[in-house]
């Protein structure tokens, strides 16, 4: 009732009536998903809109979704396909296309169950990653010049492989931690049509330059990664963006 009751004073308030309203929430059982609760349930509120692009998937969780009917009629409706379809996240998209913003109540008010047969299950990774890779092509990428992927390892590499023959120009370096990969140099992608093939070097953080795709997960480093991006005293959102 007290959820219900917040997400209906929120979305009438005039500056909130094309926002997606949600709020924090506890897992069941308790330690499931333990890294995904604790990223849906500290973001800050810039941060909502910068690590859209996450493999974690909306930044304000699907059930807890409040917003005005007139926006949800402008939105959608969701995407009825069925299983293997990511409804919540098309619809999240499709919301931030439209010049929707997102807040998020910093009280936990809903129960949120994990079970293995839920329907989130479903829906395969290369689903969506196509559709995140796409979401960062049109939302970032188109307004760089130039950028670095941060993960010369398999992930970083995949991303690359992943973009258009436009956005893998823009790659100006990769960069790492890992001595190896360093070593080598370059990074050569073999299954390129074009002739020389393309040689894209590889960098330790420290000599990279901005801005950053960051393809290393949050919160899976011991800290490392964190205490790195902080060193070089950037802006997430200006200087990097998080796709992990």
């Amino acid at each position: 009732l007290e959820c219900c009751q917040i997400g209906l004073l929120a979305v009438n308030e005039p500056f909130l009536t094309d926002w997606l309203i949600g709020c924090r929430v506890q897992r069941v059982p308790e330690g499931s998903t333990e890294r995904y609760t604790r990223w849906i349930n500290t973001l800050s509120q810039d941060q909502l809109i910068t690590e859209v692009y996450t493999s974690h998937g909306p930044t304000v969780v699907m059930p807890t979704w409040f917003c005005s009917r007139e926006w949800y009629l402008k939105v959608g409706p969701f995407d009825e396909g069925g299983k293997g379809v990511p409804e919540d996240l098309l619809f999240f998209y499709q919301s931030l296309r439209k010049g929707g913003g997102l807040f998020r109540v910093d009280q936990c008010l809903l129960i949120y169950r994990y079970h293995e047969k839920a329907t989130t299950h479903s829906v395969t990774e290369s689903t969506i990653w196509k559709l995140r890779v796409d979401f960062l092509q049109e939302r970032v990428l188109s307004q760089w010049e130039s950028f670095t992927i941060w993960n010369a390892g398999k992930q970083g590499r995949k991303l690359y492989r992943s973009l258009s023959l436009a956005n893998q120009k823009k790659v100006k370096a990769f960069c790492d931690v890992d001595e190896n990969k360093i070593q080598k140099g370059f990074y050569t992608y073999e299954e390129s049509k074009e002739r020389p093939k393309p040689k894209i070097p590889v960098l330790h953080y420290k000599d990279a330059s901005t801005p950053f795709i960051i393809c290393v997960k949050l919160d899976m480093t011991g800290g490392n990664l964190e205490e790195n991006l902080n060193s070089l005293q950037m802006k997430e959102g200006i200087d990097y963006y998080h796709f992990n």
